[in-house]
């Protein structure tokens, strides 16, 4: 299932994920995954969550997120969270991309699988087909 966290820049959505980054790689039973651009994490998730910088997979789309996400995770069955941060840093502004993207994401990590991402953008300015996915 996928839930995302929206907000605009330094209104504490990374903060709020690496909470729940934390929280899930202590109390998983399973593989905690993380992406992001670039490498500003490093240093306050848990060494059990796997940290992925996507600028090293050349990730820069949703269809490339998308595809390797889904091949994370058909590589890997016991994965329980995966968490992105920054989505719009990887795919870009395209709100309706975007919503795919979503939509494709959901239907792979059906109930197992936990999926929260962070939206760097005010509520109001995004559609009805991402904000469904809010937390």
């Amino acid at each position: 299932m996928v839930k995302i966290i929206t907000g605009n820049k330094g209104s504490g959505k990374t903060k709020i994920l690496v909470d729940m980054i934390n929280k899930a790689a202590t109390s998983s039973s399973g593989s905690v995954i993380c992406v992001e651009k670039g490498m500003n994490l490093t240093y306050d998730i848990s060494h059990k969550a796997r940290l992925i910088v996507s600028d090293e997979y050349s990730i820069d789309c949703y269809d490339t997120c998308y595809g390797f996400i889904a091949g994370i995770l058909s590589g890997n069955y016991d994965i329980t969270d995966v968490f992105v941060d920054g989505i719009l840093k990887i795919g870009g502004r395209n709100y309706d991309e975007l919503a795919k993207f979503l939509d494709k994401l959901n239907a792979l990590s059906g109930e197992n699988i936990a999926v929260t991402i962070t939206v760097s953008e005010d509520t109001e300015k995004l559609p009805e087909s991402v904000t469904k996915y809010m937390m």
